[in-house]
């Protein structure tokens, strides 16, 4: 198909609305939230605001914030990552709001805690301790505290703060992060999940953590306010890990999420164009949707030629074509698309892909890592 056609076929596709509750998206672009490190002491500020909202001017329907701390002693390895919790870091978080609002933008926090990801004498509170489901590293090795259920209440507890927090300055939903092996994910994946508990064991103990979060995040919130749930397979530095092995193991994790209160999954893989299961080509987000019947958000190189990873080695950054993905959201396989990496390249990827200029798109390049404003 000629790049031509390709233009009006992406312009048609991705330019439809999309409804989550009451969340009201003028188009299928989402922006994935990618950590940054711009927020000294944890305060997000005007150039946060600003970051966010040149996405928003330049097409993007739906913002996802870097991963952003809650109230958690433990919950943080960084002081320049933004937190959500503070007056100071929430009145920074109210402004990016009304930014990306009056530029026609939606966005929703990420609320995250690293658990075990947290190295021993990070900051922001160096003498947290490094907490998880056993206390285990992705390697297996105890080298932190197994969580009490004091310290199970108390997560909870912050996460449904958070949450709280986001209604109440303005936000359009919120995302949990339960990916990439960091702690609700600890608590999925039976490989830092050794717990003999009502917290481990089968893939429904292992969810209680996540359930238990999503559950409280609902009470603390409007019934219409929408909640996202990411999710994946990988983990950092374990890339060939899985939570799941088959359709009929992926639904025993999703049911008990669905039942807490989860409105659309955000399915996260390395390439989104790859099947999750034998015998079908669907790919992660649409086993989930498949399974759940909840709305899902694919997202895995979308925009870039290959897995991000070959991108800092130098061998990927081109431009892919966007027909393969345009006929899987054509069938429904999943109804939003996110887009990480290319939008650091070029904050009006949206907006040209939807205009159909799609031979005007920048590539990412690694070295902009460097200078992600």
């Amino acid at each position: 198909m000629s790049s031509s056609n390709s233009g009006v076929r992406a312009a048609q596709v991705l330019n439809r609305p999309f409804s989550l509750g009451s969340l009201a998206l003028r188009n299928r672009i989402v922006m994935a939230p990618m950590t940054r490190q711009f927020s000294p002491g944890g305060v997000p500020g005007p150039d946060v605001a600003e970051y966010y909202a040149r996405r928003a001017t330049g097409g993007v329907g739906l913002l996802i914030t870097e991963g952003t701390y809650v109230d958690h002693p433990s919950a943080g390895s960084s002081d320049q990552v933004p937190r959500f919790h503070g007056d100071d870091a929430l009145g920074g978080w109210a402004h990016v709001v009304e930014r990306v609002h009056q530029e026609g933008g939606r966005i929703v926090p990420q609320l995250w805690h690293v658990g075990m990801a947290r190295a021993a004498g990070a900051p922001p509170v160096p003498d947290a301790p490094r907490v998880g489901p056993s206390g285990l590293d992705m390697e297996g090795e105890e080298t932190g505290h197994a969580m009490t259920q004091t310290d199970l209440d108390d997560v909870v507890a912050a996460f449904a703060a958070g949450a709280a927090s986001a209604e109440r300055l303005g936000f359009d939903g919120i995302e949990l992060h339960g990916a990439h092996g960091y702690l609700i994910d600890q608590f999925l994946w039976k490989g830092t999940n050794r717990r003999t508990d009502a917290y481990g064991g089968d893939l429904r103990a292992r969810s209680r953590l996540a359930a238990e979060i999503t559950a409280a995040c609902r009470q603390a919130v409007s019934p219409d306010f929408p909640i996202i749930f990411r999710m994946s397979q990988w983990k950092m530095g374990s890339y060939d890990a899985k939570l799941v092995e088959s359709p009929q193991e992926l639904d025993a994790l999703l049911t008990p999420l669905s039942e807490a209160g989860v409105d659309s999954f955000h399915c996260s893989t390395r390439r989104y164009w790859q099947p999750e299961f034998e015998d079908s080509d669907l790919n992660l987000a649409g086993w989930v949707k498949k399974i759940s019947g909840k709305p899902t958000i694919t997202v895995g190189s979308v925009g870039l030629d290959n897995e991000f990873t070959a991108v800092f080695q130098g061998t990927g950054g081109e431009v892919t074509a966007i027909d393969r993905l345009l006929d899987r959201l054509e069938r429904d396989e999943f109804d939003l698309v996110a887009v990480g990496r290319a939008l650091l390249g070029d904050p009006n990827w949206a907006a040209k892909v939807l205009d159909g200029r799609t031979d005007e798109l920048v590539p990412f390049e690694a070295d902009l890592i460097k200078a992600l404003h």
